[in-house]
């Protein structure tokens, strides 16, 4: 379930490494300077090439904030929802990836 590991900048973004068995690549999840009312907070960018969104979520159960992740790719067969979630030893951020129907 673990499809990446990412750290927080000190600018508010998030870098790490996305891997699937179709994408291997580094990626930034960048704030959204302007949000608009139902957008996300952040764009996640491989390159130059957008390939996803994530908006800041907090769980009911434990109250701690993590990101909701929409990943895409076209070698997907459709998109990937994720939580970006902070480690327990608090050595970054963990990717878990699961399906949305």
């Amino acid at each position: 379930m673990l499809i990446g590991t990412f750290k927080l900048l000190e600018n508010g973004k998030y870098k790490g490494q996305l891997r699937t068995l179709t994408v291997d690549a580094r990626v930034d999840i960048v704030p959204v300077d302007q949000k608009s009312a139902n957008g996300p907070d952040y764009r996640l960018f491989a390159g130059i090439a957008e390939i996803g969104a994530a908006w800041r979520k907090t769980s009911e159960k434990s109250g701690r904030e993590y990101l909701w992740l929409k990943l895409d790719d076209p070698s997907f067969p459709k998109e990937i929802w994720a939580s970006l979630i902070e480690q327990e030893s608090g050595d970054g951020y963990a990717l878990i990836w699961g399906r949305r129907d």
